[in-house]
């Protein structure tokens, strides 16, 4: 049954990991579903057969760390993009509560199973965030309902579980007699659970007391809630295109750009400013698509989790989900030509050591990068250990496209870019009295669906004295 239901799943032409609902089911079907099958009762006449197949790529397999990742792209993504978790479960992207069109369309509609929504609830419970925990949770006990007295033996979850689990979620949230509802129809389906029966017995004395609080009732050790704060700035940032604002049309424009280099003498730069201030430009067509695909071959066996200056340490971090890699300019001619490229359109010198190597990134399923500034804000900031000065600019270019998602949100000036393949998008970090800009406060947004791909390199301010030249004016 297993391996008719993965077959039909692999042998769709219309399937793709693109799906962040495909990408979770994958992970949790490797991690999970698949052990279950192994270590289920159906199983045990081929046991040694089976056990022996799964220690053969036991290694390679997603552990549980990326399930939980998975799990909570997909709440970020309810978040950062306001989708029902309904419309989720059911394979729609549908925004909650309106009749805007889909944000994503995929080719094939995947729907999660009663098990797969209680286990991203359960990941949220398990970390004391009940405002996520209580949505799929929901949606498992709805669906658990559906099928009840049909067991899937790949399933690890079951109606109590769910029915358990959210009767806690109401009961931290301060919600007492939905707390007490469910647990009355968990004792149902398993009237001798003594854990339970008090819990009822709490709840009810709690009603008619007219007071709430998590004193007694048992799920095991949380503290309390967590308060649900405002979404993040850049979340409205998000979803929208990055149309200027009216009265600044004037001022912007598409050209194409020699910059004074003989490099793009005969073939210029495609340049298309979005903003002036903070400078930002956009050069389309900045790669081809032969060099994109060798950047991501060379940085693939080298790709790991994303780290973050934190002080004077780098540490990985849940605000930047992504994984990376540093290419030297020595590791093949095309990233040489880049360099090259890169050093034309900036007028800057990207000799070692005025830049940084080439760094690629990829953003999974969820992936973002929450506000930040390129430059270093203190000066003991790891950027410093190079002795090149701050970094003045930064160019980051697009590798790839992504169907859904993926924009660069500038915060503090309100606007944000999409995703261009083979683009550079390139800005000014610091004035030209060397004091950071604070309008290149941005984020990276979640790729709601595809796989986002980007280059950076970033320039130092040594080397660049007569290149850009200082200026009196703060705001220049």
């Amino acid at each position: 049954r297993f391996y008719e239901k993965v077959q039909v799943l692999h042998q769709d032409p219309e399937a793709s990991v693109d799906n962040p609902l495909l990408a979770f089911s994958l992970i949790k079907r490797l991690h999970s579903d698949w052990l279950n099958i192994i270590y289920s009762d159906e199983a045990t006449g081929n046991a040694q057969a089976l056990h022996a197949g799964l220690r053969e790529v036991e290694q390679e397999l997603p552990g549980a760390e990326d399930l939980d990742g998975a799990a909570r792209a997909l709440m970020r993504l309810q978040d950062v993009y306001a989708l029902s978790v309904k419309g989720l479960a059911n394979g729609v992207f549908q925004r909650s509560g309106t009749d805007h069109p889909p944000l994503y369309s995929p080719g094939r509609r995947v729907s999660l199973s009663a098990d797969d929504c209680f286990h991203v609830g359960k990941v949220a419970y398990d970390t004391g965030d009940y405002y996520h925990s209580i949505a799929w949770l929901e949606e498992a006990v709805s669906l658990f309902r559906l099928s009840y007295g049909n067991w899937n033996p790949e399933d690890r979850s079951s109606l109590e579980d769910a029915l358990d689990h959210l009767a806690f979620s109401y009961f931290m949230a301060g919600n007492i007699s939905h707390a007490l509802s469910l647990s009355r129809e968990f004792l149902h389906y398993d009237p001798s659970n003594e854990r339970v029966t008090r819990n009822v017995a709490k709840y009810e004395k709690l009603l008619e007391m007219g007071t709430g609080g998590a004193g007694g009732a048992s799920r095991g050790c949380h503290g309390p809630p967590q308060p649900l704060s405002d979404p993040a700035p850049y979340v409205f940032l998000c979803p929208l295109s990055s149309q200027p604002a009216p009265e600044r049309l004037l001022q912007l424009g598409c050209s194409y750009e020699t910059n004074s280099s003989p490099y793009l003498l005969l073939q210029p730069a495609k340049k298309e400013m979005i903003r002036i201030r903070p400078y930002v430009a956009l050069y389309h067509d900045f790669i081809s698509d032969a060099e994109a695909e060798t950047i991501k071959w060379l940085a693939g066996p080298w790709l790991q989790r994303s780290v973050v200056a934190s002080g004077e340490k780098q540490q990985k971090a849940e605000y930047r989900i992504s994984q990376s890699a540093w290419l030297k300019d020595t590791a093949d001619p095309v990233v040489r030509a880049l360099d090259q490229r890169i050093a034309a359109i900036t007028g800057l010198d990207l000799r070692p050591p005025y830049a940084e190597y080439l760094q690629v990134v990829n953003y999974g399923l969820g992936g973002h990068y929450e506000p930040h500034f390129d430059h270093a804000t203190s000066r003991k900031s790891p950027l410093y250990r190079m002795k090149s000065g701050n970094r003045i600019a930064t160019v980051m270019i697009y590798l790839s496209a992504v169907e859904a998602g993926g924009s660069t949100a500038f915060i503090y000036a309100n606007f944000s870019v999409p995703v261009v393949k083979n683009a550079a998008l390139f800005w000014w970090n610091l004035r030209r009295n060397g004091n950071g800009d604070g309008d290149t406060l941005h984020a990276g947004c979640p790729v709601l669906a595809g796989d986002k791909w980007v280059a950076n390199k970033w320039i130092h301010e040594h080397g660049q004295e007569f290149r850009r030249p200082c200026g009196a004016d703060p705001w220049d």
